[in-house]
């Protein structure tokens, strides 16, 4: 049985549907955008818990855009954990 089946299995989605993207992608601009901003971020990839603990094991990659950001893309992660980014 391959990962992707034994997920299925556990129930668990390995695909993201177009909503949840976009609230993932809301939260993330409201939210998260302004801190990373604060943090002088350029690159990286963060844990998608801030958009809801059902996010928890989804991750972004993400780069900015001159003075805003880019989401790259979204990937299901096992490992996934979260990181307080009020410094």
């Amino acid at each position: 049985m391959n990962l992707e089946s034994e997920d299925r299995s556990r129930g668990i989605n390995l695909e993201l549907k177009d909503e949840e993207k976009d609230h993932i992608r809301a939260v993330f601009f409201d939210d998260i955008a302004p801190k990373l901003t604060k943090l002088h971020a350029r690159i990286g990839t963060i844990s998608c818990e801030f958009a809801g603990n059902q996010y928890r094991k989804w991750i972004i990659q993400f780069n900015s855009r001159g003075s805003d950001f880019e989401i790259l893309s979204f990937e299901y992660d096992e490992d996934a954990g979260s990181i307080d980014l009020d410094l």
